[in-house]
């Protein structure tokens, strides 16, 4: 049997291939482990050979290579076949002799320029890759597909630039960037300064265009000339930082001018108080663009030659002059293949933003760790999977040792006392479940307030804020929002998604039809969002008072109804119907409008175009999008549109997490889970809990009654 070898023995990843009467097999062996996995990807797939272990031993890159319509092979290539190579890696050598050999094709594969939490050399997989064909982005010799595109692609569709704009806002606001963990409380120097931007030394975008630490020396005396007096702050590469290389720039090039600035920071965060960037061929620079800068440049990366920056080496060949959204349109959204995690797909540019942002949320919130309070039993494994990926959750009902642990601090919102007034503050998001949690069946979102909490209008909420701010969208923002409505009433989807009868409303006399949504009586929505309508009955009442002659369907609340919470009345002198075990969403279709003391059924009747009258103060009154007769917060002043209210309460708000990957995720994730049934279910056990604790809560409710 023919077999070949290689790999980085220093690290144990050993790769070899040998012919196989069934094909040929691929053997890699990660440390101990060594699995088999087909050579050959679909016979339509382009074959494309490789000589560096990483392309076999990274399964996301391989993932990504068969996505694109590659399929990887061992051995030496015939016609047809081409040749891959990382960049200009130092392993490269051994493709580019192959390929010249046997004159294929080179196919040179980079990291993308959104990336992951940390470098790659941390081990976490892409979320893209730039394939070329022609050359390599960073390399100036020979035009690269990306130039190529920048060159001659007409990047004059309204729709695309559209897109970029949208996308640059986003980075920008969610503070984006190639590696994404650095804490956002990590303050900038005063602003007035000058940038310059060191990267890590022997990079391959600096050694391509000539560059070495003299040429990074040239542009420090430059910012020094070209802006006297100013201080000049230099950056350092994350790789650096992670001390797995070291930088052009030491402690040794400072002084009481020059400050080496070691610390993870946003990038976004540094371009706002400088006065001017200087880079060599940093992506930093590139960031630097869509920030409003024109960054001075000492090498010849792809962003140059454009009109954008200012050249101290310029590439002769590139004359065009383009617009910021131009170079990122073709940049980001043409050139990369972008990795949609959750799907196992080709995703696009936003879908790669969406996941990062939802990643990295969660690691600037989460790295530090976590102390919960309050919190059951059934609730902490789910906990768990939200906030400790990176750190175990502790769990201390204690507040004073809950203090002491030095870690963040949260509470179950419901059950937060006295004593928790400086804990976050935690609960159920509004896209919660394929079922009550009541029967404890695990959330697929929560949402974390600093400032309050969502039902509680004596004092303002984080969601407030986000309601105020999202007062006015962008044309991207209010994109999103909408299809987000769209695909949430097409597909019927709710906080709990019941799986419920058809209404039958024959029979019903003719007339304006209110739908009324019961609630748990002791919903701590209502005990701090009404003031004089708190029952069911009281509900009914004034309803009926307010409305004599029209159609009253009550529909009494899913928790009530399976006998897990209190709340049962005596409707029918009141109503026309009440509707029992059939599904609320689909009422929403049959009915003129709905009265309501604080349901969420009321937020979804919004999304269905439905009036909503409010008699308490649920998040979504007091902003000109309800009738409300309760005691609404005055200062809730800002007007959003629908879509400003979803964008606030659906996406900025909550934090999701994927049931099939565990991952972190968006919210069209997670409505996607949804409407699939992708999404865990509870087991006798949980039933048979909830059951109990249904009976305890009912006769603690009817104890305090008495």
């Amino acid at each position: 049997m023919e077999q070949s070898h290689f790999g980085d023995h220093r690290h144990g990843n050993i790769c070899r291939w040998s012919d196989h009467p069934f094909g040929r097999l691929i053997h890699v062996a990660l440390g101990p482990e060594t699995y088999d996995t087909p050579a050959a990807g679909p016979a339509k797939d382009r074959r494309l050979f490789v000589y560096n272990g990483g392309f076999l031993t990274q399964r996301r890159v391989r993932r990504i290579l068969q996505l694109s319509g590659y399929a990887l092979h061992l051995g030496l290539p015939r016609d047809g076949d081409s040749v891959a190579i990382w960049g200009n890696s130092p392993t490269a050598h051994r493709g580019l002799r192959v390929a010249e050999k046997y004159a294929a094709p080179i196919v040179r594969v980079e990291d993308t320029l959104l990336r992951s939490l940390h470098p790659g050399r941390a081990g976490e997989p892409p979320l893209g890759l730039m394939i070329d064909t022609k050359g390599v982005h960073f390399d100036p010799a020979v035009p690269s597909d990306l130039e190529e595109l920048l060159t001659t692609h007409p990047l004059d569709d309204t729709a695309l630039l559209n897109r970029a704009r949208g996308a640059i806002a986003r980075l920008a606001e969610t503070h984006l960037t190639k590696y994404t963990a650095f804490d956002l409380d990590t303050p900038a120097p005063d602003p007035g300064y000058v940038l310059v931007i060191d990267q890590t030394l022997g990079d391959a975008s600096v050694t391509a265009c000539g560059a070495d630490r003299g040429r990074f020396m040239e542009m420090l005396v430059f910012a020094q000339e070209e802006h006297p007096g100013a201080r000049v702050i230099i950056k350092t590469h994350p790789e650096t930082l992670a001390g797995y290389r070291k930088g052009y720039f030491g402690p040794e090039d400072a002084n009481s001018r020059i400050t080496l600035m070691a610390d993870p920071i946003s990038p976004w965060k540094l371009f706002e108080g400088a006065v001017g960037v200087y880079t060599v061929s940093s992506q930093m620079g590139f960031e630097a663009i869509f920030a409003g800068h024109k960054p001075r440049v000492f090498g010849q990366p792809f962003y140059t030659g454009w009109g954008l920056t200012s050249d101290e080496f310029p590439v002769p060949r590139r004359q065009r002059s383009l617009t910021r959204p131009q170079l990122f349109a073709a940049a980001m959204i043409l050139y990369p293949k972008w990795y949609d995690p959750f799907r196992d797909r080709l995703g696009t540019l936003e879908d790669a933003i969406e996941a990062l942002a939802a990643q990295t949320r969660s690691w600037r919130e989460d790295h530090a760790g976590w102390t919960a309070s309050a919190m059951r039993m059934w609730k902490r494994k789910p906990l768990q999977g939200f906030f400790g990926q990176y750190k175990p959750v502790t769990f201390e009902d204690d507040p004073a040792k809950a203090r002491q642990t030095g870690t963040p601090w949260m509470v179950w919102a419901g059950k937060a006392q006295v004593g928790h007034a400086d804990a976050i503050s935690v609960e159920d998001g509004f896209l919660r479940s394929n079922g009550l949690g009541a029967e404890l069946v695990p959330p697929l979102s929560l949402v974390c307030d600093d400032l309050g909490i969502y039902y509680d209008p004596s004092r303002p909420s984080r969601l407030e804020k986000w309601i105020e701010q999202r007062a006015t969208l962008r044309p991207d923002q209010q994109i999103r929002a909408r299809k987000l409505i769209e695909r949430l009433t097409e597909e019927g989807l709710s906080k709990y998604n019941l799986a419920a009868a058809a209404p039958d409303l024959s029979g019903l006399r003719e007339g304006r039809r209110i739908l009324v949504p019961g609630q748990v009586e002791d919903d701590a929505s209502i005990r701090t969002g009404t003031d004089h309508v708190r029952t069911n009955r009281a509900l009914l009442e004034t309803v009926r008072a307010a409305n004599p002659d029209a159609v009253i369907l009550y529909k009494p609340h899913p928790d009530v109804e399976a006998g897990l919470r209190t709340g049962t009345t005596d409707a029918d002198a009141l109503t026309d119907l009440t509707l029992t075990q059939v599904d609320p969403i689909a009422l929403l279709a049959h009915v003129d409008e709905v009265w309501t003391m604080t349901s969420l059924l009321g937020f979804e009747a919004l999304l269905r175009g439905l009036p909503v009258t409010t008699l308490g103060a649920p998040f979504y009154a007091g902003w000109g999008l309800t009738a409300d007769k309760g005691d609404v917060p005055p200062r809730r002043r800002a007007e959003p549109t629908l879509e400003g209210l979803v964008h606030a309460s659906l996406i900025d708000y909550p934090r999701y997490r994927d049931p099939v990957s565990g991952l972190p995720c968006p919210v069209e994730v997670i409505v996607q889970r949804l409407a699939t049934g992708t999404v865990p279910r509870p087991g006798p056990a949980n039933r048979l809990l909830s059951k109990l604790q249904g009976v305890f809560a009912t006769q603690a409710h009817l104890w305090r009654r008495s």
